[in-house]
């Protein structure tokens, strides 16, 4: 049995960031796009920490902590833009909201 390898894990992160960019780019709910670019965020994550422990340095580590902590914030934000488009244009469809016209 052959141990799991760097090359192992860019494929999976690689397949997170294909899966992820096909769900931003061609799904309507935004509810689904935050949870794409999430995906987007994790594949980020897993090159970091694979090319740290590859690397034998702690960097890629700590900054890896630095993007899940801005994936929090980012969730946070979104959910609470959310919730207040809900409130007001009672649809989750992202071509239907249309703040900006007049």
């Amino acid at each position: 049995m052959q141990p799991v390898s760097t090359i192992h894990y860019l494929v999976l992160s690689a397949a997170l960031l294909l899966i992820g960019t096909v769900g931003v780019l061609t799904r309507r709910n935004i509810v689904i796009i935050l949870m794409s670019i999430e995906l987007i965020l994790n594949a980020v994550n897993i090159n970091l920490i694979a090319f740290s422990h590859a690397l034998h340095q702690v960097t890629g580590q700590v900054f890896a902590i630095f993007v899940i902590t801005d994936a929090v914030a980012e969730a946070a934000v979104g959910l609470g833009i959310l919730i207040a488009l809900f409130r007001n244009r009672e649809t989750l469809q992202a071509d239907e909201i249309d703040l900006l016209k007049w």
